[in-house]
């Protein structure tokens, strides 16, 4: 932890020239933009792999047909096709997941009150005039939802909102452009009621954003900002393809 927050340091003093008593927030912002680049080849095969899982949906459809009442068969029928096809049906996931230990890590930096026995400078640091160690719940104790504080929030919501909406009606559009399930094929039940839930799923980052430490905010607000344009991007030309990505 106290080698991580001397990485922090270091980028923040690199960063103090331009962005001042916001460095160290500038600093998050670029450690999470090299975090995602560091990503970025991962998700890049995670889109061929779902463009491939959705070339393979019809097979994988007939096979639940052929055979639904034999759950080994089936198991073993569909690991044949990916093996042979070179997909996977979870090609989407492993982007999301190896960023979690980046979140966790600047989680618990800015969570603690010391760091190897010494008090935890980098709380005292601000974006504008919200502390990085501070909640959600302490803008509105100091100064309320119009305070300095509270407006860095109201600015931060705005713009989760602004890319979760874009996400709701890119993933409406993927999911109406999509081939519907197919009634009496087992799973399909499951199938339909996610594709009413997953895109309101974006929406879920208001409340993380609301609990979590001001710093872990910034960094799940730049992920997923990113993240948003990066699948558009790299989905651009398949619309239906990647409809059950991960938003963050």
């Amino acid at each position: 932890m106290s080698v991580f927050a001397q990485l922090v340091e270091q980028l923040a003093d690199l960063l103090q020239p331009l962005f001042q008593a916001s460095a160290t927030a500038a600093a998050i912002i670029v450690f999470t933009a090299l975090v995602r680049l560091a990503v970025h080849p991962l998700s890049r095969a995670a889109a061929r792999g779902q463009k491939a899982n959705a070339r393979l949906a019809p097979r994988v459809a007939e096979l639940r047909k052929r055979h639904g009442k034999n759950p080994e068969r089936m198991k073993q029928a569909l690991v044949e096709l990916y093996a042979k096809e070179k997909a996977s049906p979870l090609s989407g996931c492993l982007p999301s997941l190896l960023q979690l230990p980046a979140f966790f890590l600047l989680y618990h930096l800015f969570s603690n009150s010391s760091i190897g026995g010494e008090p935890n400078g980098l709380l005292t640091h601000t974006l504008f005039a919200a502390p990085l160690g501070d909640h959600w719940g302490d803008a509105l104790s100091n100064g309320g939802v119009l305070g300095g504080a509270g407006l860095v929030y109201l600015g931060m919501f705005a713009l989760v909102s602004a890319v979760a909406a874009f996400n709701y009606r890119r993933t409406k559009r993927q999911m109406a452009a999509a081939p519907a399930p197919e009634p009496g094929v087992p799973g399909m039940g499951a199938m339909a009621a996610m594709t009413k839930v997953l895109p309101l799923m974006s929406f879920a980052t208001l409340i993380t954003v609301a609990v979590v430490p001001l710093a872990a905010a910034l960094y799940i607000v730049t992920s997923t900002t990113w993240a948003a344009f990066e699948r558009a991007w790299l989905y651009r030309d398949m619309p239906a393809a990647g409809a059950l990505a991960n938003p963050l």
